[in-house]
């Protein structure tokens, strides 16, 4: 019988009402599995092997998740990757089942992508803060007061949401997206993560206004605790992820999604790094950057509460013995309705129609003008 989970409350401080909207997330909770043991962890990445052949399954996860979770992807013909690539590698690959190691809505979009597909996940309360927050009764009628206004979402939204969207976007593609949609005289409505609505906003002078949601991972990093964390390590480059606040921005040498932090490490001439981003981060970074050296942005510090302490409680959710289970029964599969999905594939299909595009070369303003907008 396997040992019970841990339970990890977060409590956190709902933001104050911006623009006739907020997220009402004031508490949020998560299941944290015990760690196993080595020779536990061993019969269980072969089972989770053996199960996977047997199932015609393949792994999909996140960077954030348990390292563990990343490795065996790899080692299986998996991926891990931020959530762009998670939609593509699912929709693309063969295999019949999906097993998606990280928050609701990346195994929500894995199914609305692929609904002829079996989707599962390790646990199907492992959400996200920025999902929880945006209800979409709330949001449809907030899309209500300003119908003059292209929707644009982010994708750490529920399905019903996406469903609501004109366009879909990651933090990989978001700032190429609604620089397009500017270009072309586009007025945006922005949800749910007002940092990185506020950073689309001030990189693109577009018109926007913005639903008030955060991340509780990064809305906890520190400016003033990681300026003192720069003098300490004068040499250090700072890695930030936008959806972080502005003024923890202002101090990054490169901002970006989680592949253009792994890119940026990679790329820099640097041999240490300040990383404002989830923890489960610095694996990839360290794995893939051993002579290198990678700290932890603060969430401590003055004001701090450190309802996260940089790690997605709900990420942490993900462990071997319930991606065993999850495999083994079908528990934890994830069911979309399809007339939703459809709806909600929409947006979807734009981005990843819109990001091919521009990575085979072709101008941002077309690609807008050739998919669409509702």
């Amino acid at each position: 019988m396997a040992a019970p989970s841990f339970v990890i409350d977060v409590d956190y401080e709902q933001p104050a009402a911006g623009a006739g909207a907020a997220c009402d997330t004031r508490h949020a909770w998560a299941r944290v599995p015990p760690e196993p043991s080595q020779d536990e962890r061993i019969a269980l990445k072969e089972r989770i092997r053996r199960l996977l052949r047997e199932r015609n399954a393949v792994m999909v996860s996140h960077f954030y998740v348990h390292p563990d979770l990343q490795d065996l992807a790899e080692e299986t013909g998996g991926i891990v990757s931020d959530s762009l690539e998670m939609a593509r590698f699912g929709r693309d690959h063969a295999a019949q089942t999906l097993v998606v190691s990280g928050v609701r809505f990346m195994g929500e979009t894995a199914k609305i992508l692929s609904p002829e597909k079996r989707v599962l996940m390790p646990d199907l309360d492992a959400n996200c803060s920025l999902d929880l927050g945006c209800p979409v009764d709330e949001f449809s009628a907030f899309c209500d007061r300003h119908p003059d206004r292209t929707v644009v979402v982010y994708a750490n939204t529920s399905a019903a949401v996406k469903a609501r969207a004109d366009w879909l976007v990651t933090s990989s593609c978001a700032l190429d997206v609604v620089s397009a949609l500017h270009a072309q005289g586009r007025k945006i409505l922005w949800g749910p993560d007002r940092h990185l609505g506020d950073y689309i906003q001030r990189q693109t002078g577009a018109d926007m206004v913005s639903w008030n949601g955060a991340c509780i991972v990064h809305d906890e990093f520190k400016s003033l605790e990681l300026e003192l964390l720069k003098k300490a390590h004068p040499a250090a480059k700072v890695l930030v992820h936008p959806e972080s606040p502005a003024d923890v921005i202002a101090l990054a040498d490169a901002v970006g999604s989680t592949s253009a932090i792994l890119n940026a490490a990679q790329r820099m001439d640097a041999s240490e790094f300040i990383v404002a981003t989830d923890t489960g981060m610095l694996h990839k970074l360290r794995t893939l950057n051993p002579d290198k050296t990678f700290i932890e942005a603060p969430t401590a510090g003055n004001g701090a509460t450190c309802k996260s302490c940089a790690h997605c409680p709900w990420m942490a959710m993900n462990g071997l013995v319930e991606l065993a289970n999850a495999l083994e029964t079908g528990a934890g599969e994830i069911h979309v309705d399809p007339a939703l999905g459809l709806r909600a594939r929409v947006p979807i299909d734009r981005m990843l129609a819109f990001t091919a595009g521009l990575k085979n070369g072709q101008p941002p303003g077309s690609l807008i003008a050739g998919i669409g907008a509702a």
